[in-house]
């Protein structure tokens, strides 16, 4: 009896401690493994962040890492499920832009707790005074802005537009996106700078939320409110909304007097390919750029503990339908 007592009590222990090994194994991935990054997209369905994307990934399993694409939908609750997954599944590293950026403490909070790193791109993870709560690579959306208004403001001169009573300019905002208000602040200083004789109730301005077909909802009650208008001059939060403005524009037959100006190029490369008049210029900075550079940053902090910056801004320069294949090579395609 003795004897079958000690027989169980040692398989007791060895089971036991099977299982602590066992779960000692689950707990952290081993030294060989690849490391698994995450990509949470807001707009997963949106050119932008497919190449984003894609530029990510390939960054990555460059390093030796693996990648996982998810498109949080526009939705907040998708989001923190993809946060929340990601943590279930042990990432090695987060990259993210986030839909919604009243959710970026929470979102810190949760990676912060299962000692995930992040990088944020195009749209920050900031506290409500605007501090960034993370390493973040995007554009120098202020700049951007300037350099879009400045190129229209030549256009109107050149046209002859400025004093033309048929003129009237647009701008599209996006204003509960911080990153997207630096864009439109920079283009209403230029407009004040280049221009400030201009009647004010000229300059119109509608807001969306970066989707194409908001951008052309809002653009589109503009131009209808105001049929004596012939010769819009549009500007854009994002890329998005400059084509939902050429789809408005075209509309109404007003493509070949009008001028709209894009953000970022990986759409209006379409509308100059195909001929068609209404996006004159847009200022081109790539996606690549920063997927590739977010992927770079964050892969080289998980594998050698790199620290990361702070900020990482990426070039843009403007494009038209004589310069872009020239300028863009093969994004032009």
């Amino acid at each position: 009896m003795n004897q079958l007592k000690r027989v169980i009590k040692v398989t007791v222990v060895l089971l036991t401690l099977l299982l602590i090994a066992g779960c000692s194994n689950g707990q952290k991935k081993g030294a060989g493994e690849k490391k698994v990054v995450y990509g949470i997209y807001k707009a997963g369905d949106q050119t932008w962040f497919i190449d984003e994307g894609k530029a990510a990934e390939k960054k990555v399993k460059e390093m030796g890492g693996e990648f996982i694409y998810v498109d949080a939908k526009m939705n907040p609750e998708e989001y923190l499920k993809a946060i929340d997954n990601a943590v279930a599944n042990q990432a090695a590293g987060i990259i993210t832009c986030i839909p919604d950026q009243q959710l970026s403490q929470a979102t810190i909070n949760k990676l912060k707790a299962a000692e995930i790193p992040v990088v944020a791109v195009d749209d920050a993870l900031q506290d409500e005074s605007g501090k960034k709560l993370a390493p973040w690579v995007g554009i120098d959306g202020y700049s951007i802005g300037k350099k879009n208004a400045e190129w229209m403001v030549d256009y109107m001169e050149k046209n002859k537009l400025v004093d033309d009573a048929e003129t009237e300019i647009l701008i599209l905002t996006m204003d509960t996106v911080s990153s997207c208000v630096p864009r439109t602040d920079g283009m209403k200083d230029v407009l004040k700078e280049r221009i400030p004789n201009y009647p004010k109730e000229k300059i119109n301005t509608a807001d969306y939320n970066g989707e194409t077909e908001k951008g052309f909802n809002a653009a589109s009650a503009i131009i209808t409110a105001k049929p004596k208008v012939k010769k819009w001059m549009i500007l854009s939060a994002n890329e998005e909304g400059a084509i939902g403005a050429v789809r408005a524009i075209e509309q109404v037959g007003l493509e070949e007097e009008s001028a709209v100006i894009g953000l970022g190029a990986y759409l209006a490369k379409d509308e100059f390919n195909s001929g068609k008049k209404a996006m004159k210029a847009a200022t081109y900075f790539s996606s690549d750029a920063v997927g590739a550079d977010s992927a770079e940053m964050l892969m080289n902090h998980i594998k050698d503990g790199k620290k990361m910056p702070e900020e990482q801004a990426v070039d843009a320069v403007i494009v038209t339908p004589e310069n872009y294949k020239e300028v863009m090579g093969k994004a032009a395609e």
